[in-house]
């Protein structure tokens, strides 16, 4: 074997081996790359208790309770499922039924999501272009919905941040 064809073997075993690698780690995030999942999805997924991951959706109207030492229970809906969920804390303040919600935690054995983080929108319009879709595809779609654009806003417009349970920005430091 010549100098040259043993330094095009190692290179092109070098780049199966960095293929290989990648193709594993892209396999591996693949479903940590969704930024959140809706009631539907946990539901075709058939998500196991204690996977963390996002949940995302609407929070149904009449479904919220609060309890005992700051513990709120409430449902969140995407138009096909709901989802109930347990969350002990300081909800942000622009936190309301109807509203997009965006929460953080893992499901436990009663098929209750208990979340740890529930995220807020800042306005009242804007919905995340997932979520916008989501309705649309379930004709769910009220056109007041996009008067702003539905997550797609014109160019040079900045998207509202999130609030966090907290009541700081997301990415705000303090």
């Amino acid at each position: 074997m010549t100098r040259k064809q043993r330094r095009m073997t190692i290179i092109g075993g070098s780049l199966a081996v960095l293929a290989l690698a990648a193709a594993l780690v892209l396999n591996a995030l693949r479903d940590s790359i969704v930024f959140f999942s809706t009631p539907t999805m946990v539901a075709e997924k058939h998500v196991e208790p204690g996977k963390r991951f996002r949940l995302g959706g609407l929070v149904q109207p009449g479904s919220l309770q609060r309890g005992d030492n700051l513990a709120v229970t409430f449902e969140v809906a995407d138009g096909n499922a709901k989802l109930p969920v347990a969350f002990k804390g300081i909800l942000p303040d622009l936190f309301r039924e109807g509203q997009g919600v965006v929460a953080e935690g893992a499901l436990d054995a009663n098929g209750v999501f208990k979340a740890d983080t529930v995220l807020a929108k800042h306005d009242e319009t804007y919905m995340p272009k997932d979520v916008a879709d989501a309705l649309k595809k379930q004709g769910h779609w009220k056109d007041d919905y996009g008067a702003q654009g539905s997550g797609t806003q014109a160019s040079g417009a900045a998207k509202p941040a999130a609030t966090t349970a907290q009541g700081n920005p997301q990415g705000a430091v303090r």
